[in-house]
């Protein structure tokens, strides 16, 4: 899958077929998403996310793939196509369903401006 994070967009393909395209909501500029080539090491239908200042519980659809950034359903605001998370990548949380149903472990996921 394809994180662009200039145009806020995540591309899942079948091999070199794209097939879907969601609006994203990526890292506010104080809290980036990472940028590289990275793998989904950890699938969830639910977890609880905590920083510094934030806990929040029933994230869905967490897909990890570097750390503790992942990509996930956001039931909590509707800024989608907006960087406003702490790193994580957005989702409506349809759309988040759809992919985590999608993903499998190991998947290939690109983040990039």
């Amino acid at each position: 899958m394809d994180v662009n994070l200039s145009t806020q967009t995540l591309t899942a393909y079948e091999g070199s077929v794209p097939i879907n395209t969601f609006i994203i909501s990526s890292g506010k500029r104080s809290t980036p998403t990472i940028t590289g080539s990275f793998h989904i090491y950890i699938k969830a239908r639910t977890a609880r996310m905590r920083g510094p200042d934030y806990d929040t519980p029933d994230v869905p659809y967490v897909m990890y793939f570097s750390g503790d950034y992942g990509i996930h359903g956001a039931y909590w605001h509707n800024s989608f196509g907006t960087p406003v998370s702490h790193g994580c990548v957005n989702m409506r949380v349809g759309d988040a369903a759809w992919l985590f149903d999608f993903a499998s472990f190991g998947m290939l996921v690109k983040v990039h401006y």
